[in-house]
């Protein structure tokens, strides 16, 4: 039964789902690296396939941006398709000073400024998580690529514009990058009881000014996708 945001029928979804924000990207990896891809949904423009990668059973769809999206989407997926793993992968900037351009960050955890938590009424403030399997399981295989990824905490940012703060202070915490999607997705995978793991590629240094081109984004933002695919059961 399709939700409000996914025309899919259940069971169009594989267990685990690459979640790119950008549809295009969804459409790229779809393209490039799932065998025999088949569009499931297209509500919204926000693009969905199901294939194989090395002969298992794989999901591509988009979030869009923010966690305001990530969350509808992660959540229906988790909720009504059966989903059991999401796997993030997308943009980040840095906040740590040895990060460079193009490098891979695995989120281990995430800080925040959204309220995205208060619909649980804790009695206190959660602190979202990544799957430790799913962790475990990128790391080594960014070491079998000969790829490079930074493992730690990220800060997830409710908005891409702020006048009131500096990201240089999360600097202090040990935080390695800014991106606007993790904590809605991990917050959703605790809730369901499922599984999620965000990858980021950094994509800029807000502090220094360093960016990548957009053919740069689009030809040397491989590695995260590979990573992700080797995650798949």
């Amino acid at each position: 039964m399709p939700t409000p945001h996914i025309g899919a029928e259940k069971g169009d979804f594989a267990k685990t789902l690459i979640m790119p924000g950008d549809p295009l990207r969804a459409k790229y990896i779809a393209e490039n690296f799932i065998s025999n891809a088949k569009q499931v949904n297209e509500v919204r423009g926000m693009l969905g396939y199901t294939g194989t990668y090395n002969g298992k059973q794989v999901s591509v769809m988009a979030s869009g941006m923010g966690m305001p999206s990530m969350g509808i989407y992660s959540y229906e997926l988790f909720k009504f398709y059966d989903v059991e793993s999401i796997i993030r992968i997308g943009t980040a900037g840095a906040i740590s000073e040895k990060l460079k351009l193009r490098d891979i960050v695995l989120a281990m955890s995430c800080a925040t400024n959204s309220n995205f938590a208060s619909q649980y009424r804790l009695p206190g403030v959660p602190a979202p998580t990544s799957d430790y399997g799913l962790l475990k399981t990128a790391e080594e295989q960014a070491k079998k690529h000969g790829i490079n990824a930074y493992v730690g905490s990220v800060f997830c940012s409710d908005t891409f514009y702020n006048d009131s703060y500096s990201v240089a202070d999360w600097r202090k915490l040990g935080v390695l990058a800014i991106e606007m999607e993790s904590a809605a997705l991990y917050l959703n995978a605790a809730r369901t009881g499922k599984k999620a793991l965000c990858i980021c590629t950094i994509s800029d240094c807000p502090l220094t000014g360093e960016s990548c081109s957009a053919e740069e984004r689009q030809l040397t933002f491989d590695d995260m996708i590979k990573i992700a695919l080797d995650c798949v059961q």
